[in-house]
């Protein structure tokens, strides 16, 4: 695997000409505890994930693969997702507050800045996804 790549195994559930869905495996870092039956925290997801078919492949379901990102895109990812809200969110918090606004009007004037991305987020979805390709290796 290359440094700016982020990969995970998965194991193809359909395929059609368009996509072929990816189920892989999303384990917390408990994972690998020998306590985890115990503690209660250990957390696995499932998650299903949409690949771009390539028609000259001999792939066939319930091959194993290697599911890859470019990692510029998680890190893409991560600034839309945490890093510019946590900015919005204390812009609107220091600018409101320094105005003279009740702090709760403050708070409630940040959170609906951040809702108002994440709508703006949703919107874009379409276009946003675009950008996000993954594909087998």
């Amino acid at each position: 695997m290359a440094k700016n790549e982020i990969s995970h195994k998965g194991v193809i559930t359909e395929i059609t000409p368009e996509a072929t869905t990816v189920e892989i495996l999303s384990l917390s870092a408990c994972a690998e505890c020998h306590a985890k039956g115990l503690c209660g925290l250990s957390e696995s997801k499932v998650k299903e994930i949409s690949v771009p078919t390539d028609p000259y492949s001999d792939r066939k379901v319930g091959d194993e693969v290697d599911v890859v990102l470019k990692k510029s895109m998680g890190m893409k990812a991560v600034w839309i997702s945490y890093v510019i809200p946590l900015f919005i969110l204390m812009i609107l918090i220091l600018s409101l507050s320094s105005v003279t606004v009740h702090e709760v009007y403050a708070g409630l004037g940040a959170i609906g800045g951040v809702a108002l991305y994440y709508l703006l987020i949703y919107i874009f979805r379409d276009r946003l996804a675009k950008d996000f390709v993954f594909y087998i290796k």
